[in-house]
């Protein structure tokens, strides 16, 4: 038998038993500790996080700084900057990472899927010919071939190039 080691998994599996009490993004973006936090890039009013629990390497989800969960009461400027950094987004994943698409949405309300309801928050998922495999159906297991912390240092140096543009 092959062994797959995802040392992150454990903390998702035992999420549910355990789960973070109020708004999981608000904390992490108040205490500015960003490694820690996979949080790659802020701005004014929005900030970009890597998700902790990944439907692919590179998995990153754009997050308003101002605690909300409904979609119509984003202000104009917010709306102008979350789009601006998915903009950012694309761009240093194809710097450091190449993918050959992506998918881009929101899951608003817990009828969408929405695991998150009370802040709002975009995914960007890069995507490779053949990144679909039997694991998810079979073992209910992602595989994921990359760590989070070399993930985080090569977007991290991508958003710093393509943020000079």
């Amino acid at each position: 038998m092959d062994v797959l080691w995802a040392p992150w998994r454990m903390a998702y599996i035992e999420q549910d038993q355990q789960k973070e009490p109020g708004c999981i993004f608000c904390p992490r973006i108040a205490r500015h500790n960003d490694r820690e936090d996979l949080i790659l890039w802020r701005s004014e009013l929005a900030s970009v996080f890597i998700n902790r629990f990944p439907y692919n390497n590179g998995h990153l989800m754009v997050v308003p700084n101002r605690h909300l969960a409904e979609f119509c009461d984003l202000t104009e400027p917010e709306i102008i900057e979350t789009h601006h950094l998915i903009y950012l987004c694309l761009c240093a994943l194809k710097k450091a990472m190449n993918p050959a698409g992506y998918n881009l949405g929101l899951n608003l309300g817990k009828t969408a899927g929405a695991g998150v309801l009370d802040h709002l928050h975009w995914h960007i998922v890069p995507r490779w010919e053949g990144d679909t495999n039997f694991m998810p159906v079979i073992a209910d297991t992602k595989v994921m071939p990359e760590h989070l912390s070399s993930t985080y240092q090569k977007l991290q140096k991508a958003f710093q190039e393509v943020s000079k543009k």
